[in-house]
């Protein structure tokens, strides 16, 4: 009897150390999930920032202002103009 006492005393022993473990292991895991999520809305947030940020600095109004600003160019005479049309077909 004292044998099978001790023996049930290991199991309830064994069980309550792997549930501690066990609810260790999730609310680290949790954490972990928390940061990752952080990160995932910052990245997200970059994102947007990174598309408004590429389509101010694509607008056909910016290229113009540096093409005038930085490289010199300028808009061609009307009589510089030679207009191109397609073949039919393409």
């Amino acid at each position: 009897m004292v044998r099978l006492n001790f023996f049930l005393i290991l199991i309830v022993l064994a069980c309550a150390l792997s549930l501690v473990s066990a609810n260790h292991r999730a609310r680290k895991l949790f954490t972990e999930l928390e940061a990752v999520q952080k990160r995932m809305r910052d990245l997200d947030v970059e994102w947007g920032q990174l598309q408004l940020e590429q389509s101010t600095v694509a607008a056909h109004v910016r290229v113009e202002k540096v093409a005038r600003e930085k490289l010199g160019m300028k808009q061609p005479a009307p009589a510089q103009i030679i207009s191109v049309e397609a073949a039919p077909g393409n």
